[in-house]
């Protein structure tokens, strides 16, 4: 409960039902006037059920006044940027260029998949672009300097961002040392250890058809450009949101608490399905879905569920909420803060060999220029809180859109890069503003 509500018990002597859910009536009266007439507080699902479609209006409303935006103001971005960019080129939204946003927005996407796991503990990690231009020349070094199998290259090449990521959480967790300090020593370091690998020539060309290479390379898509791999994967996602949906209703009306209506499971899944073939059929149209894509958007499901139905991914919400809080609950501080960052090593070394794979070399622009400030905007207008504890892994997905997009469409329109850096620069203070504002107004409202 927060500071300006306190909780008084219910004149009710008997729990309520609606629509045949239990409804435990938890009365609030405003601290500062104990006197006041308390105020039923229900579940908002229950309001749903009772009034239909005002219901969700009142929800909504309520949302909005209490700050809690979710992905509103980064989807209303991504229409506009996307409608701005169209006018002026007619290019912009065809399928070849959507592809190509699909592509490259793979790569660094994956970096803020990672970055997702260390901003919810409220921390930072600037080493993630040079790992990740560590591992894609670890891997051509094994690959080309020692003819290493290419898979087993790539499982070692994982294993050791994992470890270095480890190691940085190790001295954040463990010493003490702040994780800006240790992510930046990081930065530093293992970008020397890469130039170092790389030699005078700065460069390393890996065989095209080289494994992991080949499976990541632009002109590879899933089941070999055949029609039916978009709409195949694409009636997957609805099933798999159909069966998880259904799934959670059932198990909620079983325990006898509030659960999603039929309608609103039937419509989300049908706004899902709706968005999934269109998609499909764009790509279709070009030249199909990259594996590169693929893999990107698999991830993202794993990651989500991992942070969302896991004791794991609570454990971090927890520790990224308040950490005195979590450890009085009984949860191992130090261990979640190196697994994180182990996380995020991690997946920087998969990013890493995207970038191999778009490029079939390892140089020294790997991981390099403003990879790391991308992968961290892109987490953060996506939706990731700055401040911890508030997110999800989807934010990558949603940033790396506004991202990619802008970068694609000035390049359509001959930009100079300075612009691109200007814009990307603004949006991201504008998505940093809007969570600060939303925060001040979720503790205005007390639920912050």
């Amino acid at each position: 409960m927060s500071d300006t509500s306190k909780t008084v018990k219910s004149d009710s002597p008997e729990p309520q039902k609606a629509g045949g859910v239990i409804e435990d009536q938890t009365t609030v009266a405003p601290a500062d006037d104990p006197t006041a007439a308390p105020i039923a507080v229900v579940d908002p699902r229950l309001l749903v059920r009772e009034e239909g479609f005002k219901g969700y209006v009142t929800e909504f409303k309520r949302k909005v006044k209490g700050g809690e935006l979710g992905q509103i103001p980064v989807v209303l971005g991504l229409i506009v940027i996307w409608t701005i960019f169209q006018a002026k080129n007619d290019l912009f939204l065809s399928a070849d260029n959507l592809s190509n946003i699909s592509y490259f927005m793979s790569a660094t996407g994956m970096l803020a998949i990672g970055l997702v796991f260390v901003l919810l503990l409220g921390e930072i990690d600037l080493s993630v672009g040079s790992v990740s231009g560590l591992a894609s020349t670890l891997f051509a070094v094994f690959v080309v300097d020692h003819t290493m199998n290419p898979w087993l290259s790539l499982v070692l090449t994982i294993i050791t961002g994992i470890g270095i990521g480890a190691l940085h959480g190790w001295f954040f967790a463990k010493i003490g040392v702040p994780a800006f300090v240790v992510t930046l020593a990081g930065f530093l370091g293992w970008n020397g250890l890469m130039l170092w690998l790389l030699g005078s020539s700065g460069t390393i060309n890996i065989p095209s058809d080289s494994g992991p290479v080949h499976l990541l390379g632009q002109n590879s898509f899933f089941m070999d450009q055949a029609i039916i791999g978009a709409y195949l994967l694409a009636g997957l996602a609805v099933v798999l949101t159909a069966v998880g949906n259904f799934g959670e209703q059932r198990r909620r009306r079983a325990a006898g608490v509030p659960f999603r209506p039929t309608t609103e499971i039937l419509l989300r899944v049908g706004a899902l399905a709706v968005a999934s073939f269109l998609a499909a059929s764009v790509l279709n149209n070009a030249s199909g879905v990259s594996n590169a894509l693929v893999i990107f958007l698999a991830a993202l499901v794993i990651v989500d569920f991992v942070l969302r139905r896991t004791t794991y991914g609570r454990k971090v919400f927890a520790v990224g909420g308040g950490i005195e809080a979590a450890r009085r609950a009984g949860i191992n501080v130090p261990m979640v803060r190196i697994t994180v960052f182990a996380i995020s090593g991690g997946f920087a070394a998969v990013g890493g060999m995207f970038f191999a794979g778009q490029t079939a070399s390892a140089t020294l622009n790997a991981g390099g220029g403003n990879t790391l400030m991308l992968a961290i905007a892109a987490a953060v207008i996506g939706g990731t809180s700055l401040f911890g504890g508030r997110g999800t892994v989807w934010s990558a997905l949603l940033g790396m859109l506004v991202i990619q997009s802008i970068q694609t469409g000035l390049d359509l329109l001959n930009m100079n890069t300075s612009i691109q850096y200007m814009i990307t620069g603004g949006v991201l203070l504008g998505a940093v503003v809007i969570d600060s504002v939303s925060r001040k107004s979720q503790k205005a409202a007390g639920r912050g």
